[in-house]
């Protein structure tokens, strides 16, 4: 099995999935296994470039970031990432020789989350990539809290559009919380609406119904109660009075 790809623990529950980006393939190997041990999930590339092209193609976590690499350095990557909106918000720490200020400072300005020298020192290391990982995660709870947020106040747009579908609030209605509490609500009310219309379109229906009978009795009226009709009425009456009397 090459090392240089991708490195899984052993357990069976979903990971955190770190990309690791050195173009020192010594480096790569050392931050895989010790990343590896400590439960999560490694994939390797040796530049800027190829990271790019993971990141938009695969999920990741996290990336520990090399700042001077050939192709395309650390910095263009921190770039390209905070350009990309699929991209922004992965947490980076960038991993260097580099031990200046200047370039923590630039690592910072660009969006890093954290900056370690090299060597690096592995009690620091896993101290940091724990915290960015939480920091993720609660982001990423944010993130999902808001988009269920605008799925509510959309709800309650469409319901007043008369365009709202109950089954897409499903998945916030599941919730425990009061968001899940608010979007069962908003579900119960539209079945409520939804009903009531169905019984307001049965009642129009049925009066239409008797409208329309209630006019075709009038225009029958009209014309059984008219002199027209009254004298049609009385010839056939003098005719079947003149049949009976050739009987």
């Amino acid at each position: 099995m090459n090392i240089e790809a991708s490195t899984y623990p052993s357990a069976t529950i979903r990971v955190s999935s770190l990309l690791i980006v050195d173009d020192n393939s010594m480096n790569r190997i050392m931050l895989s296994r010790y990343t590896t041990k400590l439960g999560y999930r490694a994939t390797l590339v040796e530049n800027g470039r190829k990271a790019l092209e993971k990141l938009q193609n695969e999920p990741f976590d996290l990336v520990l970031l090399d700042v001077q690499m050939p192709e395309m350095d650390g910095y263009q990557v921190l770039e390209e990432m905070k350009g990309h909106s699929s991209l922004r918000e992965i947490p980076v720490i960038m991993i260097s020789a580099v031990d200046e200020l200047e370039s923590t400072v630039r690592c910072i300005e660009l969006g890093a989350q954290d900056y370690l020298p090299k060597p690096f020192n592995p009690v620091l290391l896993r101290a940091r990539i724990a915290a960015c990982l939480e920091r993720k995660q609660l982001r990423d709870q944010e993130i999902d809290y808001l988009q269920q947020v605008g799925r509510v106040t959309a709800a309650a747009t469409s319901i007043k559009a008369n365009s709202f579908e109950i089954e897409s609030l499903n998945e916030v209605a599941s919730r425990s919380d009061e968001l899940g509490q608010l979007a069962q609500v908003f579900q119960e009310m539209a079945r409520q609406v939804y009903a009531r219309e169905q019984y307001l379109q049965q009642q129009v229906q049925q009066l239409r119904i008797e409208i329309d009978q209630s006019r075709k009795a009038r225009e029958v009226a009209d014309i059984t109660e008219s002199d027209y009709f009254q004298q049609l009425l009385g010839k056939a009456d003098e005719l079947r009075n003149r049949v009976r009397l050739d009987e």
